[in-house]
């Protein structure tokens, strides 16, 4: 399967209910939020510590996935936090539904 079709996840990772938020994009979810959290992701998410898995939306194509990520990132944060709360409303970190 090629990277074009293996399809991609648009995630957001969190330190808190309605904290700090890192918004992200991968092909294998599992081992991207793994290395985030053993502190080899982005800088940004090492300077804060964003531990919680609080949204992950699957995509059919990494180019879709792509596309709404770059969007996402220009979106209010209030919206931020209501798209998470649509599919999470608790901020219940998620990765223990994915392993």
């Amino acid at each position: 399967m090629d990277r074009e079709t293996q399809g991609g996840w648009v995630y957001i990772m969190s330190d808190r209910h309605r904290g700090t938020m890192y918004v992200g994009v991968t092909a294998d979810l599992a081992a991207r939020v793994t290395h985030h959290r053993q502190g080899t992701g982005s800088d940004f998410y090492a300077r804060y510590g964003l531990k919680q898995l609080v949204l992950a939306e699957r995509f059919d194509t990494i180019e879709n996935a792509i596309t709404f990520e770059k969007r996402l990132k220009r979106w209010r944060r209030e919206w931020k936090f209501e798209l998470v709360e649509e599919a999470n409303p608790n901020w219940d970190d998620l990765l223990k539904h994915l392993i």
